[in-house]
């Protein structure tokens, strides 16, 4: 039996290649008025892709496999969309005497490209992703390691297919050829550019997909054809020897010797189940979520000094998301201010929170409000005119991170212009979830979904959130336990929980309008913002017991914890 003449992971230009070449013998694509397109290869890939087996083959990319995986074979990347760059024309087909061929998924020709040759303009786009800001450690756990990359492609009894062309002394850094249809000698570890988690960048290109589908701060999944050349920083002889690579590779348009690229075969977006290591319950069942909420509540209280109340508030907090605009307001959004810290106090409970936060969720940034930082901090992306590219600022982030502000570092100051704007921006982005991102000539609105939480010594002047709790801890625990077994469980709470859908039968309607009635009978100082706000809370606290109809055991819960709120106002 004759095996497959490609290989998903180790040729994927292969299967390119053989496909198009069918169709095109099949009549099934005319390449001389073809804008591109798929002509059968994405549903190879997603067959080979969906058995679990074979996606785990293909690794993830990172800092410490990115010299051991050979350019052109599959890999993927997760990240961060930070910039839009366009759309760029390639050659996407030409014909080789009375032959057409495809560069589709490469930067270069396979083949040489005769300059009188037919050759066919297709469009793709470009994506600059990043490893998401502020991705917690325990969501990178990658299914192929980089030592089994090291076992795929450094040993002679395993080495893929593709075979790296001899290039020429004036060949530009970009320019890897390949011939994917001869076996390789063994591939020895090469020199690149050090990367760590947080930097290592990735140039995106997408073919045949529609432009809306992917959109700033996104996180993807991106399934491709890596070329990345980092030949010439191996290179140990005279760097003049090269003297086109060196001048590519300092310039300002991500040469591939600096960043990888990669060119998209599939891609989907992620949330924040899909960063679960090894935790398979899909279904949040009502005794189930009870159970979790309530040891996660607990664990909370520890974490805060045995503050119950305190507790309860960051449980709703973190289960908060944005479901819904109405004009300027984003509705669902519940901002925390824990007041009550001191230097002594923030040291240990606001150091045991942010760690815990950290531990549950995905995506985290703590930002240290201090007059040096609110002063000299870039906090919103600004549009760079002259290499055509987004600055990213401290408050482009993914939807769904959570943002910690320490106020207490705070101390008297001046504040200059930049640090005036950036409060106002900080503010502006507590109260509307937008962020304002600078081009030269105007500043353009972008939604965003962030969970903010104010820890500070009184009520913050400068970030007035939804909830103001003053933080009550009655003892301190040296340590705060907690299993892998039970971190799943929360982990998997909080990300399952905060995307139920939610409603209010019209009769619960008319029950908690007729009790606002009342309410506000009752205390003449009460207003629209406090209703709001028990609306949310009471959505929140039945999102926490897994459903998705308000009862008027939530509204009287919400009612409750307003309670013992005020008690500590008072």
């Amino acid at each position: 039996m004759v095996g497959l003449p490609y290989d998903h992971v180790a040729n994927p230009l292969g299967l390119v290649r053989q496909t198009f070449e069918r169709a095109v013998a099949a009549e099934r694509v005319d390449p001389s008025s073809s804008s591109g397109g798929d002509w059968g290869a994405l549903d190879l890939f997603r067959d080979f892709l969906s058995d679990p087996i074979s996606l785990s083959q293909v690794p993830v990319l990172n800092p410490e496999n990115l010299s051991w995986v050979r350019p052109n074979s599959l890999v993927r990347f997760r990240g961060m969309v930070q910039d839009m760059l366009g759309n760029e024309f390639y050659v996407g087909a030409f014909k080789e005497g009375s032959k057409w061929r495809t560069n589709k998924f490469t930067d270069v020709a396979s083949f040489p490209m005769a300059p009188e040759s037919e050759q066919r303009l297709w469009e793709r786009r470009l994506y600059y992703c990043v490893p998401v800001p502020g991705q917690n450690s325990w969501t990178l756990g990658s299914p192929c390691s980089s030592e089994a990359v090291k076992n795929m492609y450094g040993n002679s009894g395993s080495s893929p297919q593709g075979e790296k062309r001899p290039r020429d002394a004036g060949a530009d850094c970009m320019d890897v050829n390949v011939d994917e249809d001869r076996p390789l000698a063994p591939r020895s570890r090469s020199h690149v550019p050090d990367f760590d988690a947080n930097s290592l960048p990735c140039l995106v290109k997408i073919y045949d997909s529609l432009e809306d589908e992917l959109k700033l701060n996104d996180v993807f999944e991106f399934i491709g054809v890596l070329t990345f050349d980092s030949e010439i920083l191996a290179h140990n002889g005279d760097p003049t020897e090269f003297p086109d690579l060196v001048q590519h590779c300092d310039s300002t348009e991500l040469p591939s010797c600096k960043v990888p690229r990669l060119h998209c075969v599939i891609y989907r977006r992620l949330y924040a189940l899909d960063f679960l290591q090894n935790f398979h319950i899909t279904e949040p069942l009502p005794n189930l979520v009870r159970s979790v909420r309530d040891s996660l509540l607990g664990h909370l209280t520890a974490v805060l000094g045995n503050d119950g109340t305190a507790a309860n508030f960051v449980l709703l907090h973190l289960l908060s998301r944005v479901h819904a605009r109405v004009d300027s307001l984003a509705v669902g959004k519940l901002s925390l201010n824990l007041t009550g810290f001191i230097a002594e106090s923030i040291s240990i409970f606001g150091s045991q929170l942010n760690n815990a936060l950290k531990s549950l969720l995905p995506f985290t940034r703590t930002i240290p409000l201090t007059m040096e930082y609110l002063n000299s901090a870039s906090f919103v992306p600004k549009k760079d005119y002259q290499t055509n590219r987004l600055v990213p600022g401290v408050l482009q982030v993914a939807q769904g991170t959570h943002v910690t502000v320490d106020e207490t570092l705070l101390k008297p100051g001046m504040l200059i212009s930049t640090g005036v704007e950036n409060a106002r921006l900080l503010k502006y982005l507590l109260e509307s979830q937008k962020v304002e991102y600078e081009f030269e000539y105007y500043k353009l609105e972008m939604p965003a979904d962030v969970q903010i939480l104010i820890l500070s010594e009184g009520k913050s002047n400068i970030l007035p959130a939804d909830v103001v709790v003053p933080f009550r801890p009655s003892n301190v625990l040296s340590t705060v336990n907690t299993n892998s077994k039970d971190l799943q469980a929360w982990r998997w709470y909080l990300a399952t929980l905060r995307e139920l859908p939610h409603s209010i039968e019209p009769e619960m309607q008319k029950m908690i309008e007729d009790d606002m009635v009342k309410s506000r009978q009752e205390d003449r100082s009460l207003g629209a913002n406090d209703f709001s706000r028990w609306m949310t809370m009471s959505r929140l606290i039945s999102a926490s017991l897994g459903e998705t109809n308000l009862s008027l055991e939530h509204w009287k819960m919400a009612k409750e914890l307003e309670r013992l709120r005020k008690e500590r106002l008072n």
